[in-house]
């Protein structure tokens, strides 16, 4: 690949991380329950938030692993140990959400479904991000076999 792609999409890597983190850390604000909350009731008060928060972090893991797999690739290292390594860490991330965005669903059909709230949006949502992950953890196995093999 060459140099400037590399350098793009890693551009584009922390884009997205910093897109994501400031959606997260902004998005509880937006919420109709938390309108005149105060910073410390929305933030904690909130276990379901506090849920999201920690299944968060092994998204930004995998960010950061994709972001040094592109360092890699521009310095054809593409299929060395570190690039094997770097993919493996982004499949078990891919896994690792997948099982938080399960325990969401799960908690969704369980205490908000008895609330009489309306949870179709969110598992939607949570569905196609379980695919997602799940497409992502597969490919990132494929990718790891084919580094492994040469």
């Amino acid at each position: 690949m060459k140099r400037c792609s590399t350098i793009f999409l890693q551009a584009v890597v922390v884009a997205l991380g910093i897109g994501t983190l400031v959606f997260v850390l902004w998005e509880p604000h937006l919420e109709g329950r938390n309108v005149g909350a105060t910073l410390y009731q929305i933030y904690f008060h909130d276990p379901f938030l506090w849920y999201v928060y920690t299944a968060s972090v092994a998204f930004f893991v995998a960010l950061y692993q994709a972001f040094k797999l592109l360092g890699y690739i521009r310095h054809d290292e593409a299929f060395s140990e570190a690039s094997a390594k770097a993919v493996r860490t982004i499949k078990y991330s891919a896994m690792i959400l997948v099982a938080f965005i399960l325990g969401a669903e799960v908690y969704f059909f369980t205490i908000q479904r008895e609330a009489r709230e309306d949870i179709a949006g969110g598992v939607v949502i949570g569905l196609f991000l379980i695919f997602v992950s799940a497409l992502i953890a597969t490919a990132s196995d494929v990718l790891e076999g084919l580094i492994l093999k040469r």
